[in-house]
């Protein structure tokens, strides 16, 4: 039975790797997980300085899912690159780094620091707000998701997934312009802007007022955005987005993703990853698919 994949040239042992953000970057799940049977290792974002976040409060239970408003706090790239890398290549897993930036030249030099460490993908978080727009999120203009696509490629020494933002009026644009940007791989989706509202204080739950929205709630929005985008562009798809389960996993895949990422369920049950990559194989098992490849896309 293979379970192997291809993300742009990268070949995964099996289709499950971690959400950014919800797995640090592995050091605090090591003693959970066995991370040498994940087909990947997604890192928390990593900006090219370090970012405080926002003010607290910044997570809130909601309804099948959580609110986040962590503002991608992160230690920056140097302790990143001294710390974080070193323990990750300890494992027989694909290290794909997440990167953020408040500025297309905060991306650049990132991506142009990770060419020198021995790390597989870069995942481009594009849904940062820009700080020289108004704040506006890269991940909203089609023109600036095929701008930041093309200069980060330009410097890239890995391949390079462009992280979709769901906050939009038509995901396939934006996947398009990343595609026409020279984006290796997509992965989507990121949370959708959500709000709570505390009806006893009459105050917002998060300090931020908004936060993203992320959990099952948001599996059905998720699974609908692989469809069209894998329908729509001739690259591969990591798709998330509520995964609890290999059940779940399933969807994406028949959708059209050629790997899974596993967020907000790491938070209550660590070993959710695991699980989904024995799921996926009982499934095959069960339908008598010998190669996963066979079920990338196949409902129509």
């Amino acid at each position: 039975m293979n379970t192997k994949v291809n993300i742009a040239g990268v070949e995964l042992k099996n289709p499950v790797t971690v959400a950014s953000g919800t797995f640090g970057s592995g050091a605090e799940y090591g003693d959970f997980v066995d991370l040498n049977r994940l087909g990947a290792v997604t890192t928390k974002g990593v900006a090219n300085v370090p970012w405080e976040g926002n003010p607290t409060p910044r997570i809130a239970e909601t309804y099948g899912g959580m609110l986040n408003a962590v503002g991608l706090q992160n230690p920056g790239y140097d302790l990143f690159a001294k710390r974080d890398i070193p323990y990750l290549q300890k494992f027989d897993t694909k290290i794909i780094v997440n990167v953020c930036g408040r500025t297309t030249e905060d991306y650049i030099d990132v991506v142009e620091k990770l060419g020198h460490e021995d790390v597989d993908l870069l995942e481009i978080n594009i849904s940062c707000p820009n700080v020289k727009h108004g704040g506006i999120a890269f991940g909203q203009d089609p023109k600036a998701v095929e701008d930041i696509t093309k200069k980060v490629k330009q410097v890239a020494k890995q391949p390079v997934i462009m992280k979709l933002s769901p906050n939009v009026t038509d995901i396939t644009e934006m996947a398009r312009a990343a595609e026409a940007g020279g984006a290796d791989a997509l992965s989507l989706i990121n949370t959708l802007t959500g709000m709570q509202i505390d009806v006893e204080r009459q105050k917002f739950v998060l300090a931020n007022k908004t936060g993203g929205l992320s959990g099952p709630a948001i599996k059905p929005v998720a699974v609908r955005m692989v469809y069209q985008v894998a329908n729509t562009v001739n690259i591969p798809i990591i798709g998330m987005g509520g995964i609890a389960s290999a059940e779940d996993a399933m969807e994406f895949i028949l959708a059209g993703a050629t790997a899974v990422s596993v967020g907000t369920a790491n938070f209550n049950h660590p070993n959710t990853t695991i699980e989904v990559m024995e799921g996926i194989e009982d499934y095959m098992r069960r339908h008598q698919v010998e190669d996963i490849r066979d079920l990338i896309g196949l409902v129509k």
